[in-house]
């Protein structure tokens, strides 16, 4: 019986379009030292390792007539140059040029007629550097068969530990049209699993294009009585095909000193700062927020809970929604705030420690960063404004063929309607942030960025000691107030 995807799976491809690409991806910036760390040596080091990672030499091979899911398949014609490419920025090499790459690469879908991933070695950054970037599509990664390539490419120690990778693998045959339909039939018969899953996914598929239709049908109503989109906020609007992309490197050490006086977790003070570059940024838009106070965010949680779908990443991922409060003027009390609306999350005690995530083999924040945008794609009904990743990653340095990785930057994808999507990664000491925006709907993408910068030193100085504290509550808040508010 064929491997068949799942109705999640299918309902994630179906809900995929140009404007609403469904991968993931990750830009980490690397110093190549003397280890002589090029394009030819990483795919020498992903033909090593990629046997970790079998479903990345599968494509999917569709049915004839819907009897059953599609299937995956090992790729005949699979060619790994195709899937590792070259790039390299022109003169000087600086950041904005890397990540005006990047957002141009994360808007463009990948080819379904091959593996779902494509990774790029970009040369030419400053100082000697260079970088990768890796881009998967969702249902490649479930977190349960299939971890993110990002997690078995990274090592401990600048010297590379070669694991054996199958030099002589063979893809197994794969079933004509034909053929295909007739092993969709067998399976059918043999598992009524697959015969629901079919029945599942052909009944969405169905209701999903009634939608669209209807959607379709308001939207040329809509224009013609002259009337613009329902929702038109600043965090939701209509999306293009393409695509900004705004990286914010901070150090890890300023969340743990404002947690040290205020209280909470580097979680809460993350999620209070972004509520911080949140409000700044509104701030600087010329427009109508539409009664907008909070701004409410999905947020992915790794818990033990034998209830959800196990993964082999020893935890589970439930989504928690999260108000931010952006009309607050108190950094301090935004930030108890967040605090408090974390707190039932901590205390019903399925929640998984940062040290035991940090502590998985491997870069794991790659794969977490993937669950949680498959999270954010299934929770889409409970109507959050904004999904935000927070993964925390091991705070010792690790390396890809002797390169010292120095930064990692998650680039989650952008849902319908949804113009922002952060992620945010804590890795050796730092804190990196990857913004991901539309590049029509958020043309100030930078300016967030910015804000962001901003929030994080305004909690650093409610924290000092040259400031009075501000106590818990409204009432009291005066003395963290933001200026000029």
């Amino acid at each position: 019986m064929n491997e068949r995807l799942r109705p999640r799976d299918l309902a994630i491809l179906a809900a995929e379009s140009p404007t609403t690409p469904m991968h993931n991806a990750t830009v980490e910036i690397f110093d190549p030292g003397e280890s002589g760390f090029d394009h030819d040596r990483l795919v020498q080091l992903i033909a090593d390792r990629i046997a970790f990672v079998p479903r990345y030499r599968q494509r999917l091979q569709q049915v004839p007539g819907r009897l059953a899911n599609p299937a995956w398949v090992d790729d005949e014609n699979f060619d790994l140059g195709y899937h590792v490419r070259r790039s390299a920025l022109p003169r000087p090499g600086s950041m904005d040029q890397l990540r005006e790459l990047v957002a141009r690469i994360a808007s463009r879908p990948l080819d379904r007629s091959r593996p779902l991933w494509e990774c790029y070695f970009v040369e030419g950054l400053e100082h000697g550097r260079v970088a990768l970037l890796t881009k998967s599509h969702q249902i490649l990664v479930d977190g349960r068969e299939t971890v993110d390539i990002g997690q078995v490419l990274l090592d401990t120690s600048p010297d590379r530990s070669t694991l054996g990778g199958d030099d002589d693998w063979r893809p197994r045959r794969t079933a004509g049209p034909v053929a295909a339909a007739l092993n969709a039939v067998t399976d059918t018969l043999e598992s009524p699993r697959t015969l629901w899953m079919t029945t599942r996914a052909n009944a969405e598929s169905l209701g999903r294009a009634a939608t669209a239709s209807g959607a379709r049908v308001a939207e040329v109503a809509n224009a013609l009585a002259g009337r613009g989109p329902v929702h038109s906020t600043p965090v939701q609007r209509r999306l293009s095909q393409q695509r900004r992309f705004v990286t914010v490197r901070t150090g890890l050490s300023d969340y743990r000193a404002i947690r040290e006086v205020h209280g909470g977790t580097v979680n809460d003070v993350i999620l209070a700062t972004l509520a911080g570059g949140l409000r700044g940024w509104l701030m600087t838009r010329a427009e109508s927020l539409g009664g907008l106070r909070t701004i409410k965010a999905i947020v992915p949680m790794s818990v033990i809970d034998d209830e959800l779908e196990a993964t082999s990443l020893g935890s589970q991922v439930t989504g928690h929604l999260v108000q931010l409060p952006i009309s607050e003027p108190s950094p301090v009390v935004r930030l108890h705030q967040v605090s408090y609306d974390l707190k039932a999350h901590r205390d019903n005690g399925r929640n998984v420690s940062a040290r035991r995530l940090a502590g998985i083999a491997g870069f794991a924040p790659t794969t977490f960063h993937a669950l949680g945008a498959r999270l954010a794609t299934a929770e889409l009904r409970r109507g959050f404004h904004v999904s935000i990743t927070n993964v925390p990653g091991p705070q010792f340095p690790l390396y890809a063929d002797g390169a010292r990785m120095l930064e990692s930057y998650p680039v989650h994808p952008l849902l319908p309607d949804h113009p922002l999507a952060i992620g945010v990664t804590s890795y050796d000491g730092s804190v990196f942030y990857g913004i991901t925006a539309d590049r029509d709907a958020v043309p100030d993408a930078d300016v967030l960025g910015q804000c962001v910068l901003e929030a994080l030193e305004e909690l650093k100085d409610s924290a000092s000691d040259s400031r009075p504290r501000a106590p818990r509550g409204r009432n009291g808040a005066g003395p963290g107030k933001a200026g000029g508010t």
